[in-house]
């Protein structure tokens, strides 16, 4: 019986309930990272006994998937685009989005199947947008392919916002410490592509980064999806 299957026990005496105790840990996880989440934090920031959010949570393992539904609902966009394209590249956006106001989210994306009703919801909307395009397999392997580029791209930005933030430096001063070390060893000649890049290549911020990535999926999606008819 999953999470969302098993009945809440009566209130009282403190009035608890799933989607208070959930907003509690997500507020936890935001100030501080899921490091910061804990049966007994929640219960302390909701004025209840611990013992009390074990007739509503066995684990914590549980409250994390209901964590991530809960932020799965900020996803879904209210309208869903008809172009098959469009519709993908919003979900990824509006994933990264969420990501970014609760960071969090990076360390969970993809760890276990979403089988809540926000997470499913999720994953029929990615599906719906190739429905009927192609067969159900290459919609699969398809949706499967977007989601890889987006949750590796969103952890990696997520995780250089943790370094800046660990360090004190921002990206151009991490550039600027490592500058000589970096120009030296281009120097030898052994790392041409590198030096290509480093000296000719052109920087960009996250976003645009994000966006040029994802675009580059979605034509190899659409390369593999049947021509229509002439």
């Amino acid at each position: 019986m999953t999470v969302w299957d098993r009945p809440e026990p009566p209130t009282r005496p403190v009035p608890l309930d799933r989607e208070r105790i959930v907003a509690a840990a997500i507020v936890l996880a935001d100030e501080g990272g899921l490091d910061a989440v804990s049966l007994r934090k929640v219960a302390a920031r909701l004025n209840a006994g611990p013992m009390r959010l074990y007739g509503y949570i066995s684990t914590k393992q549980e409250l994390f998937d209901l964590m991530v539904d809960e932020v799965q609902a900020e996803i879904l966009p209210e309208e869903r685009p008809d172009d098959w394209r469009e519709a993908l590249c919003t979900l990824a956006h509006r994933t990264r989005q969420a990501a970014l106001r609760h960071e969090w989210l990076a360390d969970l994306l993809g760890g276990r199947p979403a089988l809540g009703p926000n997470g499913l919801a999720v994953t029929e909307a990615a599906l719906a947008t190739l429905y009927g395009l192609a067969d159900i397999d290459t919609v699969m392997r398809a949706v499967e392919t977007v989601s890889a580029y987006f949750t590796g791209a969103i952890r990696r930005e997520i995780a250089s916002l943790r370094a800046e933030r660990a360090t004190g430096l921002s990206k151009l001063d991490r550039q600027r410490a490592s500058g000589p070390h970096v120009t030296r060893m281009l120097a030898t000649g052994r790392f041409p592509a590198l030096a290509k890049a480093v000296y000719d290549g052109t920087d960009v911020d996250a976003e645009a980064s994000f966006a040029t990535g994802l675009d580059w999926v979605l034509d190899a999606v659409a390369a593999k999806l049947p021509r229509p008819p002439v």
